[in-house]
């Protein structure tokens, strides 16, 4: 069991609960295609119409939950592999 560690940043716009949190993981800023700048997870395609669907209900916890952690469920594995991200000590 190997532990990575990661500062998450988010923003929440006015427009919320309309609108879903822009996540962020400042570390990983230029490491995946998948990011835009400043380290913000593309969250476009796949989350946002599950958003869309089910505004007012959703949070920031569903946030995390259902864009944040299939986000890293396939691009940490990936960039473990390559070798771009170490674990912490």
């Amino acid at each position: 069991m190997v532990k990575y560690e990661f500062d998450v940043e988010f923003d929440i716009p006015i427009t919320y609960p309309v609108t879903a949190p822009e996540i962020a993981l400042p570390e990983l800023d230029g490491k995946t295609a998948k990011m835009y700048r400043g380290g913000k997870i593309c969250l476009s395609e796949h989350f946002k119409p599950l958003w869309a669907r089910n505004t007012p209900k959703f949070g920031i916890a569903h946030a995390f939950a259902l864009g944040l952690g299939p986000w890293m469920a396939v691009e940490i594995p990936d960039l473990i592999e390559k070798g771009i991200i170490q674990p912490k000590a």
